[in-house]
């Protein structure tokens, strides 16, 4: 072309540089194009030979002419890039304005790192940063360190505003920013959808936030290598759980081809595909284990999950076969990559939705094993993957903040419907924001106003109405410190934030004891060495908000010997605060594994009292905590803690629902609780029930007696369920090989019968064929009576297999014969269970078990 007589046309042109771009592996070229190094007095030009514009040749994007910098000559630590080395700052709410050429997806990326400045102390600022329609950032802080956020934004308009907004008395800051144009093709229009299974067809109208892009099995992968200016990390930066079953496989790169139709250059480069993880020699018995990827996640979003595949491990093509996991659902099973892409070593990827209610404790887990059992070489691979969240209903990518009646210029990304609605709704808040505006001005007037914030600066305005019914008036307690009646919680002490700041040692990570969606909990010490556990909540957590409010509303209904008490609260200084009792030995679960250092083993009558006093916690909220009952819908180890006396007690009711009415049969609500304890058949149904509780008890009584995880994706695929792989024990007559090696020889036949069946019962497939809690309970009684009674009268020399195996059967056929008695006769047996939790057992058959304890 360059020999020839004619210049090519325009339009040939452009045709000839898609030809070039999509047929080889050059960089997009993106019609937009905006690098700013802000703060910056000169060009700055990275390693990958892109070059960021000086601060003042970019302040004509800018709505303000005020030049605040911040400079430094030294780079943060872990970081290269000289973008960190400069800063704007902003005292009002500042726009950059952008000319955008053509519409579409575009990358924007933004660059914080709080420099020192004589008169500005960065690591303090607090803002928020909205375009038209969306909130990336709310209340952010950079606090001490480098932060980069990445977002796939989708633009309609000619202009696109970016607004820096400071808290009131506060500033804003940043120290670069990319707004690139993206290719269209990177976001879907739909992916599959893991709970419940299906497709998800709403992609493409949502914006998203890349939270984790890993190339898996090789290194980090900058900018300068990447066909879109990304960043890849390295999965060896903390995200493989299992690096011993973990084989890492990377061929050329030039050998990696992409499929006609699939995968592109630009949906992953070469070097993430040309590396991966398999399975290697574990070391295991049976080497049917997942591998597994664990990434932290906010609460409260659904999540676009891209896996990236290519098999650079197979000799020959349909030989290898497995499955892929994303938080314990299956999202493909029998993956079949060669017969996909019709070739081996060829480039392929899956996109899927995973939906808030599957996020548990912030984290996402994705897992790939074998799928066919009796294969000889059992095998499972993934090249990359990337985590990206997507934006609410309200239009918001961190929290639940719309920005779009505050964005200048702002299309509203809402249709008339929703619109109406959100319209009736501000109103009913205005009008209880005045309400409750004239009853602080009432109080202020008497004297009663201590400033700061409440509990109702959380609620409003999306739960105003909760709160509104929650606020009575405000006086003082006899200690001084600010007390809060609330007319339906009634708290009975009410803590100033100094009290308890000075009870944590100013919240210091050292006394922290646990971490949930909520925020943290701390261990702190008042009044002459009283322990407390201060549940301190995280605003910004749309998850906490609900949960402390369930909390509130339950635990102040709740009095029971084996359910954890709440015993007061903060409202001050914008926090929410719940105190609760201090349990001095902590999880149930740090008892039976995985406390580093161990410790002491429980043993097993320990054990059996533990399990008692749990299920009549349950049986309490089951039958006493309401009129209709209350479903906990968490029960698992960690939420049954001990206090100084190995006294269980339930804890955690932010996932707790009211049960059903007389007239009803179940709770209809979307699936929430932790995997490995959920019931399918609520997973099926999305149907709650009471038997809900019971199913994951049933898997709390096998961890109890196993002491291991009620999952764990180290082990074979067959065990990697506690509840499944106990059950299979159990059929084929064998449980007790899987018991805890610490307890298995102090374990008397007859109770460990007693036991099994009654955490057998709890774990049938169908919620009517499952016991109620109190019929639990009162097997599990039964095995500790039974255990008492052996240890009597069973001297150690006769405990020979023989006379185990006859007294297994004796006691199993007498076990039968009383439940049956039981089901015939209600006046047989009697449980009374009261907030002390009293057990009065009236049966005859606990008259005869006294008899043979009296001998």
């Amino acid at each position: 072309m360059r020999g020839g007589n004619k210049s090519p046309t325009p339009s040939l042109t452009l045709l000839l540089i898609i030809f070039y771009t999509f047929s080889t592996n050059a960089r997009f070229i993106p019609p937009d194009n905006y690098l700013i190094d802000c703060g910056s007095p000169q060009n700055t030009i990275l390693d990958d030979g892109r070059t960021f514009k000086s601060d003042p040749q970019s302040v004509s994007f800018l709505s303000t002419d005020e030049n605040i910098f911040a400079t430094s000559n030294t780079l943060p630590e872990n970081t290269s890039l000289p973008l960190y080395k400069t800063a704007r700052i902003f005292n009002s709410e500042s726009v950059y304005k952008f000319l955008v050429y053509q519409p579409g997806r575009h990358f924007l990326r933004l660059y914080f790192y709080p420099l020192h400045h004589p008169d500005y102390n960065l690591t303090t600022a607090v803002f928020s940063v909205k375009t038209e329609g969306l909130t990336l950032l709310h209340d952010f802080s950079a606090s001490q360190n480098s932060h980069f956020k990445e977002y796939i934004v989708n633009v309609t308009n000619d202009n696109f505003l970016l607004t820096f907004s400071p808290l009131k008395k506060s500033f804003a800051f940043v120290n670069g920013i990319e707004f690139v144009s993206a290719p269209n093709e990177l976001v879907p229009e739909s992916a599959t959808a893991l709970s419940p299974p299906g497709v998800f067809s709403g992609v493409l109208g949502c914006d998203l936030q890349v939270v984790h892009r890993v190339n898996v099995g090789g290194p980090n992968i900058t900018p300068k290598n990447d066909t879109l200016s990304r960043t890849w990390v390295s999965d060896s930066h903390g995200y493989m759980m299992f690096p011993k079953g973990n084989k890492v496989v990377v061929v050329d790169p030039s050998g990696v081809k992409y499929p006609v139709g699939g995968a592109t250059p630009l949906i992953a480069p070469n070097s993430v595909y040309s590396s991966a993880a398999s399975m290697a020699d574990s070391g295991v018995s049976v080497p049917n284990f997942n591998l597994t990827w664990e990434m932290n996640v906010d609460p409260g979003f659904n999540y676009l999950i891209r896996l990236h595949f290519c098999d650079v491990v197979s000799a020959s093509l349909n030989s290898l076969y497995f499955n892929v996991y994303v938080n314990g659902l299956t999202g493909v099973s029998g993956l079949d990559l060669s017969s996909l892409t019709s070739g081996l070593a060829m480039a392929y990827y899956k996109d899927f939705v995973v939906n808030a209610s599957s996020v548990s404790n912030g984290v996402i887990r994705v897992q790939v094993g074998p799928s066919d059992l009796e294969s000889t070489t059992p095998n499972a691979i993934l090249n990359g993957l990337e985590i990206m969240k997507m934006s609410n209903s309200a239009g918001s990518l961190d929290g639940l903040f719309s920005s779009g009646s505050n964005s200048p210029g702002g299309s509203k990304r809402v249709t008339r419907t929703v619109a109406e609605a959100a319209g009736i709704a501000i109103g009913v808040v205005m009008l209880i924001v005045l309400i409750f505006s004239l009853v602080r001005r009432k109080n202020k007037a008497r004297g009663w106003d201590e400033g700061g914030n409440s509990f109702t600066s959380w609620f409003l305005p999306l739960n105003a109405s909760y709160c509104s019914s929650l606020l009575s008036s405000k006086s003082k307690s006899k200690n001084g410190y600010s007390s809060v009646l609330f007319s339906k919680v009634g708290l009975s002490r009410s803590f100033s934030f100094n009290e308890l700041r000075d009870a944590t040692k100013n919240f210091d990570e050292s006394a922290v004891i646990g971490v949930g969606g909520f925020g943290k909990v701390y261990i702190g010490e008042i009044e002459e060495g009283t322990k407390l556990a201060i549940k301190r909540g995280n605003p910004r957590s749309s998850q906490g908000i609900n949960e402390f409010q369930t909390e509130i509303e339950l635990l102040s209904k709740l009095r029971h010997r084996h359910l954890v008490s709440l015993i007061g609260y903060c409202d001050e200084n914008n926090e929410m605060i719940l105190v609760y009792e201090y349990m001095e030995n902590g999880p149930l679960r740090d008892h039976l594994y995985g406390s580093k250092p161990a410790l002491p083993s429980l043993t097993w009558k320990q054990r059996l009292e533990i399990s008692i006093g749990a299920a009549r916690g349950l049986h309490y909220l089951h039958t006493g905590g309401s009129s209709h009952g209350i479903i906990h819908r968490d029960v698992k180890t960690t939420n049954i803690l001990l206090d100084d006396n190995f006294v269980a007690k339930v804890s955690d009711f932010g996932l707790s629902k009211t049960g059903p009415t007389l007239d009803q049969t179940h709770v209809s609500t979307a699936v929430k609780g932790s995997f490995g304890y959920l019931d399918p058949e609520y997973f099926r149904r999305q149907q709650l029930t009471d038997k809900s509780d019971v199913y994951s008890f049933g898997v709390v009584l096998f961890e109890i007696l196993c002491a291991r995880p009620a999952l764990d994706p180290t082990l074979p695929r067959e065990q990697v369920n506690l509840a499944e792989w106990a059950m299979h024990k159990q059929r084929k007559g064998v449980i007790e090989s899987i018991v805890d090696p610490k307890i298995v020889k102090s374990i008397s036949s007859e109770s460990l019968i007693k036991y099994v069946e009654a955490a057998e019962k709890c774990l049938a497939e169908y919620g009517v064929d499952r016991p109620s809690m109190g019929d639990v309970l009162w097997n599990l009684e039964f095995a500790l009576q039974l255990q008492d009674a052996s240890m009597q009268l069973d001297p150690p020399e006769e405990d020979d297999d023989t006379c185990k195996g006859k007294k297994m059967k004796m006691v199993a056929s007498e076990s039968m014969k009383k439940d049956e008695m039981k089901k015939n006769s209600d006046s047989d047996v009697s449980i009374l269970i009261n907030d002390d939790s009293g057990v009065v057992m009236g049966s005859p058959l606990f008259s005869k078990m006294e008899d043979i304890e009296g001998r």
